[in-house]
């Protein structure tokens, strides 16, 4: 009985085929529109995880400042760290696996004819570590580079493009602003970040060099600390900034430096995203909901059409669930066939975005069988009504119907 009402209810949707396929565009929208915005939104959620990971492994930065206060806000101005800080809290703090000091400034790259400017950076081979680098070619620094303020460096897979395009650099020399610099190494590429910035535009050198010959003074930016596995970032972070307020002579008021554990970042960024994306599911949702307005209004059109057939079937005894149940299986036939036509259109739509936003394309099975559940339901809520009016029809009246 069941697969004949079903036959029974493709056969009207095939007799009136251009209308079936407008009263089902709703449900196509809607279900294609929540399956590429959820889709979509893992894809950025996946990406801002990757990056963030890239950044190095249990990473916290400590930099001087209070941070930045909202939206335009400025970092508090604060005196520089020194490289005994970074001294300190290698041998202070804890579990940790490597702690970079970093001093940075932007200059003129120069090879031949090529000029590319970039972000010099003067640390330690511990900067590897950290942000979790590898070298594509060469070697990091040598003890005797690093402790004499050699002037050797390891280019960025940017600048390494745009200085020598397909040549091999190692052992060439380079010059930095007004110093020469022989290349001994190249970075593996990291590509763009989800915070718009190029990862791979920068030249490192041995810290002691960037100090005594581009900056000329022995401040540092920042300090690079890296946790071991399975150590309590909160932890690490609240011994840093108590030897931090020691070092810094800070009993009372607030610190003149901050420590920001990147795992705080991830969870934070992540949760935007994902709140984002079950905002635009939601607004996505409400298609469904036009779409099974517009189920309600067609089949209430279909019942008034075929009066005379539902009065012919109740006079030769059908029972008025047989009717009810006849013109519900249509509508969630209707449905249930536009949420599988949306299901293969988001899933369409989710890769050709996932490809132009340059976002992993992230299958989410869940979505799909809630969408295509969804679908059906809304073809039950909204077929209801005209189902039951036509099941209660009188017989006589419904033959009489011209």
């Amino acid at each position: 009985m069941w697969w004949e009402t079903i036959l029974l209810a493709l056969r009207e949707i095939r007799r009136n085929l251009m209308r079936s396929s407008l009263t089902i565009l709703g449900i196509i929208i809607g279900v294609a529109a929540v399956i590429t915005m959820v889709t979509l939104g893992g894809g950025v959620t996946a990406k801002v995880t990757s990056d963030i990971a890239k950044l190095g492994t249990n990473l916290l930065l400590v930099r001087p400042g209070q941070g930045h206060h909202g939206p335009g806000g400025t970092r508090s101005t604060a005196d520089a760290f020194e490289v005994s800080d970074a001294e300190a809290i290698a041998l202070e703090i804890y579990g940790l696996a490597a702690v970079a000091p970093v001093a940075s400034q932007v200059v003129q790259g120069i090879y031949g004819n090529e000029n590319w400017s970039t972000t010099v950076m003067g640390s330690t081979n511990a900067y590897l570590t950290v942000r979790d680098w590898l070298l594509e070619k060469g070697r990091t620094f040598t003890d005797s580079e690093n402790r004499g303020g050699k002037a050797a460096c390891i280019l960025g897979a940017t600048v390494r493009k745009e200085l020598f395009g397909g040549q091999d650099p190692i052992g060439a020399v380079i010059r930095l602003g007004k110093l020469s610099f022989q290349v001994v190494g190249l970075f593996a590429a990291k590509g763009q970040s989800s915070f718009g910035t190029d990862q791979d535009d920068f030249v490192l050198i041995p810290l002691r060099t960037f100090q005594r010959r581009i900056a000329g003074n022995t401040d540092v930016d920042r300090i690079y600390v890296s946790a071991r596995d399975g150590m309590s970032t909160k932890k690490v972070q609240r011994d840093i900034e108590a030897l931090m307020r020691e070092r810094r002579h800070i009993v009372h008021g607030d610190d003149d430096f901050h420590v920001r554990d990147m795992q705080e970042l991830l969870s934070t960024m992540t949760g935007t995203t994902r709140v984002l994306t079950g905002l635009l599911g939601a607004v996505a949702a409400v298609s469904l909901l036009v779409g099974g307005i517009g189920i309600m209004n067609i089949m209430l059109v279909s019942v008034t059409e075929r009066t005379r057939e539902i009065g012919i079937r109740l006079a030769v005894g059908a029972l008025e669930r047989d009717v009810l149940m006849q013109f519900l299986v249509e509508a969630v036939v209707l449905s249930s066939c536009g949420g599988l036509i949306g299901i293969v259109v988001g899933i369409i739509a989710a890769i050709v975005g996932a490809h132009f936003l340059s976002v992993p394309f992230v299958f989410n099975p869940g979505i799909v069988l809630i969408s295509f559940v969804f679908s059906g339901a809304v073809g039950v809520v909204f077929g209801y009504f005209p189902a039951r009016q036509a099941g209660q029809m009188d017989p006589i009246e419904a033959l009489r119907h011209e």
